[in-house]
């Protein structure tokens, strides 16, 4: 199981992260941990400085827009 933490204020784009995510997995398969990470302190503690940031098992693997599901795809 993969540990996904969405890194964000609540925004849409945070909100359209999340689901995109969700969706992708879904429809893979793939069974995840989802976490939506709203703490500022927390999310700069990840190094991110525009959001929606999306962590990977302890990795930052996006930041700054919504990813397109073409990257969300390869991340599974």
């Amino acid at each position: 199981m993969k540990s996904i933490k969405v890194l964000g204020t609540g925004c849409a784009n945070c909100r359209s992260t999340v689901a995109l995510v969700e969706a992708v997995a879904k429809e893979k398969g793939i069974e995840i941990a989802l976490e939506k990470v709203e703490d500022l302190p927390a999310i700069m503690g990840y190094g991110v400085m525009s959001t929606p940031g999306v962590v990977i098992d302890g990795q930052v693997v996006h930041a700054g827009g919504v990813p397109t599901r073409s990257k969300v795809e390869g991340w599974f």
